[in-house]
């Protein structure tokens, strides 16, 4: 049975995670020293204790975020065939994948997350969920609605959950048509900016020179890129695919379908929260675990040493990430 080790994206945080598992495991607790280093703060008292705002800042969440998932790795080593990430936890995937270091991707999130929260700064804006149309009508009432300003598919999440970013008069225009034409929900998100939309494209500019410095190898196993929803593995084209990740749409629901037709019956997801498992699973038909604390590492350490096949999914779905 091939495995893909999974990383979710912005909006799975909360004070808390990550504390148990660096408490129990050595290796853990070494992911969040080494990033505190880098950082020169204690990352794990932040993950760990708060305060939810400054947790919630972009430039602090991208960072507590990659090294929460890479902690849970380290505290559940998977061979995994393949990997993935949404948004920012394509960085934790290619460092799942040794593509680049904990440092280097410490080093990369924490720019990244400054210059996409600075991209829009003093504008107004939102993002959206849009639940129970199909991407084709999204994409209709986006045009719909472009005379008010920017609105655009930004995260194709799972069947019929499509995100929508933009300036909030457009989105919100684009979300009454929604519901007008069918749509079963219409869920704004709790994210600061605009993520993986037109107006990204200053943080772009500004993050290419960091990732052209930044050691990028090839990658040891595939990770399937956001931005084309396919396998990269060498290091120009990983670097190509961050670049342009961060102001196009993230074809999450197409990476998870290539990933299953690649022959990936199970998927592990490390990190806060459980939303990348609940939009799997109205995606394809697999197994799903996760690991964030002590409870879910002991259910999938031993559902994993189980004969393929035999394991039974847990988990729960979420509404929806940004970054």
């Amino acid at each position: 049975m091939h495995t893909a080790a999974v990383f979710p994206g912005q909006g799975a945080q909360y004070v808390g995670m990550g504390r148990e598992v660096a408490e129990r495991y050595a290796g853990a607790r070494e992911v969040f020293e080494r990033a505190a280093a880098v950082l020169g703060f204690d990352l794990l008292a932040l993950c760990a204790d708060g305060p939810e705002d400054a947790l919630r800042a972009t430039a602090n969440t991208q960072p507590a975020i990659l090294v929460t998932s890479l902690a849970c790795l380290a505290a559940l080593p998977v061979a995994a065939d393949c990997a993935a990430g949404l948004s920012l936890g394509e960085y934790a995937a290619l460092a799942c994948a040794g593509a680049i270091d904990l440092e280097d991707a410490v080093t990369l999130v924490r720019l990244r997350g400054q210059y996409m929260q600075e991209a829009c700064a003093g504008r107004d804006t939102m993002m959206a969920a849009i639940i129970g149309l199909p991407a084709a009508r999204v994409h209709e009432i986006c045009r719909r609605h472009g005379d008010l300003g920017v609105v655009e598919p930004s995260n194709f999440n799972s069947p019929g959950q499509i995100v929508i970013g933009g300036d909030t008069a457009a989105v919100r225009a684009a979300l009454d048509t929604a519901m007008t034409l069918g749509a079963r929900r219409a869920v704004p998100l709790a994210v600061s900016a605009p993520f993986h939309t037109s107006l990204m494209r200053p943080a772009a500019e500004r993050l290419a020179g960091d990732l052209e410095r930044a050691r990028i190898r090839d990658a040891r196993i595939p990770v399937f890129a956001n931005v084309t929803a396919t396998p990269v593995q060498a290091a120009d084209d990983i670097r190509r695919a961050l670049l342009a990740q961060i102001a196009s749409p993230v074809l999450w629901e197409q990476s998870v379908r290539a990933m299953h037709a690649a022959g990936v019956a199970r998927f592990v997801e490390f990190g806060p929260g459980t939303t990348l498992g609940g939009m799997i699973r109205r995606t394809v038909k697999a197994e799903v675990w996760h690991v964030e604390d002590l409870p879910s590492c002991d259910a999938t350490a031993a559902a994993l040493a189980r004969p393929a096949g035999t394991a039974a999914s847990a988990g729960a779905s979420g509404s929806g990430q940004g970054g």
